[in-house]
């Protein structure tokens, strides 16, 4: 159809890589591909990825998107980079990876964390000077641990991009980074919008960190046009724009239409993640909320949850359990799990903050010891730490009539109904549940327009909820959900 405006959107997330050609014209999603990348796991909580497996992914997915919606590469106006967030991608002078990718999941680097931490005056000074407070998984503590495990590499450093920054950079030979990712790393003011070049200095007084930056650009920007060579070898048209991208939650907000205030979205992956668009950055102090820019002008303050669907998985798998059996068993079992009650830190636990925590059981007796409530305990608990993060964001004033629900276990209607009860609020999917791809397939359009297409616009048109999926609180199952809800908090006061 000759009124078509096509765009693909990538996400670059931990377990693989999703594409996505969208039709900005009519809003439809015309194709998905999608191809998995492999972690490299080691002791101490090591958590790394090799950055070739990222390239080839996105080659493999790219290609079968183009395959599924039958349509031509050469068609194609713009393309939008979605990544994961606060991994670190070093490169040479060359424009060479130096090392492997260390992930946001990578907690290897908590004693350097840790070290920073006191440099800037403990939570309430990183609060102060950068507007978050740095954790483990963020970029900054991993430059200081290259320096010292790696100083022969740390001297060749000529780059330091986070993993979509790295993408649009093979794209387009550009080095450059947005507000939205950027918030993540640690060395950036989500005030300000600028980096932090004394902490870099801190880290290494020779001034190399500084010269390695990325320069920074406004979310509407497009980073340049995709590289001959590189278009030939996607199969897409050598004059598209690539937008500026983003992390990973930023371009799911946008994918969920979170780009003005009234919208909650709520991520039930590997990870559980909380947020919502704000016109201001008005940075909670509460250590646990990021007040992050978004990736659409505004911020986004977000809370994030480090078990959730691996949590539930790990259930699944200890009972032998398919999906649907799995949810059958969680319905069975009456709310609150007749007193089972799991604390899922399985990896540590950033919301609460009890990183050094672990899983746990509680409350078991003779009669209560059954597959159901095992079941329903490990959701529930996972959704009671998303109810934490969530009083969080509302105590900071966040408002919203209802929750936008996008991840793995967004599909199952019983966990829907488990998350409208526990938060009291209505909850609704998005058609698309690639919402970070879709997300970046948005931007990109907005980006290709010089953003002379209002992105609200784009939004309405592109952003589809699922009318079947919406879910609404029962009332009595508020105050039984709350009750239990309770139980909680006191189990984990007692950590």
């Amino acid at each position: 159809m000759a009124n078509q405006q096509l765009f693909l959107g990538i996400d670059c997330g931990t377990q693989g890589t999703k594409a996505l050609i969208l039709d900005a014209a009519s809003g439809q999603v015309l194709g998905l591909g999608a191809a998995a990348h492999d972690m490299i796991s080691g002791p101490n909580g090591c958590r790394e990825q090799d950055t070739q497996q990222w390239l080839d992914a996105f080659t493999q997915a790219t290609h079968q998107a183009l395959a599924a919606a039958g349509v031509d590469g050469q068609a194609i106006l713009g393309v939008g980079v979605s990544g994961q967030q606060h991994g670190l991608v070093l490169l040479d002078d060359q424009g060479q990876v130096l090392r492997p990718a260390k992930l946001w999941c990578d907690t290897e680097t908590a004693p350097e964390n840790d070290r920073l931490l006191a440099h800037l005056g403990g939570e309430r000074g990183s609060l102060e000077r950068l507007g978050v407070v740095i954790a483990p998984g963020y970029t900054v503590s991993k430059l200081l641990w290259t320096r010292e495990q790696h100083p022969a590499l740390f001297a060749r450093i000529a780059s330091i991009l986070l993993p979509h920054d790295f993408l649009n950079h093979w794209l387009t030979g550009r080095r450059c980074s947005e507000y939205g990712d950027a918030s993540g790393t640690g060395y950036f003011n989500v005030r300000t919008r600028q980096w932090d070049v004394p902490l870099l200095q801190h880290i290494d007084p020779s001034g190399r960190l500084q010269s390695a930056l990325p320069e920074l650009i406004d979310a509407h920007q497009p980073v340049g046009r995709i590289l001959p060579a590189i278009a030939a070898h996607l199969g897409i048209n050598p004059n598209a724009v690539v937008a500026s991208g983003g992390g990973d939650n930023m371009m799911g907000a946008i994918g969920t239409g979170n780009i003005q205030p009234g919208v909650i979205t709520m991520s039930l992956g590997s990870s559980g993640t909380v947020y919502a668009y704000a016109a201001e950055p008005a940075v909670s102090p509460q250590a646990s909320v990021a007040t992050f820019c978004s990736s659409s002008g505004g911020w986004l303050p977000l809370i994030c949850t480090m078990n959730l669907t691996n949590a539930t998985g790990a259930i699944r798998e200890l009972l032998d359990l398919d999906i649907e059996a799995f949810n059958a068993l969680v319905a069975q079992a009456p709310i609150g799990a007749e007193g089972v009650c799991m604390l899922p830190f399985l990896n540590g636990e950033r919301v609460p903050a009890l990183p050094q925590a672990t899983g746990s059981l509680l409350g078991l007796t003779a009669t209560n010891l059954t597959r159901a409530n095992l079941c329903r305990a490990v959701v529930e608990g996972t959704t009671f730490g998303l109810r934490y993060g969530l009083d969080l964001l509302r105590a900071n004033g966040l408002q919203a009539q209802s929750i936008r629900l996008i991840g793995g276990g967004s599909k199952s209607p019983v966990w829907r109904q488990i998350v409208a009860d526990i938060m009291n609020t209505t909850v609704i999917c998005t058609e698309q549940s690639e919402a970070a791809a879709l997300g970046a397939a948005i931007q990109a359009a907005w980006c290709h327009s010089g953003a002379q297409e209002n992105l609200a616009e784009l939004c309405k048109r592109c952003v589809k909820l699922d009318l079947g999926s919406e879910t609404r609180p029962i009332t009595e199952h508020v105050a039984a959900s709350q009750q239990a809800y309770e139980l909680y908090r006191q189990h984990v006061a007692t950590l």
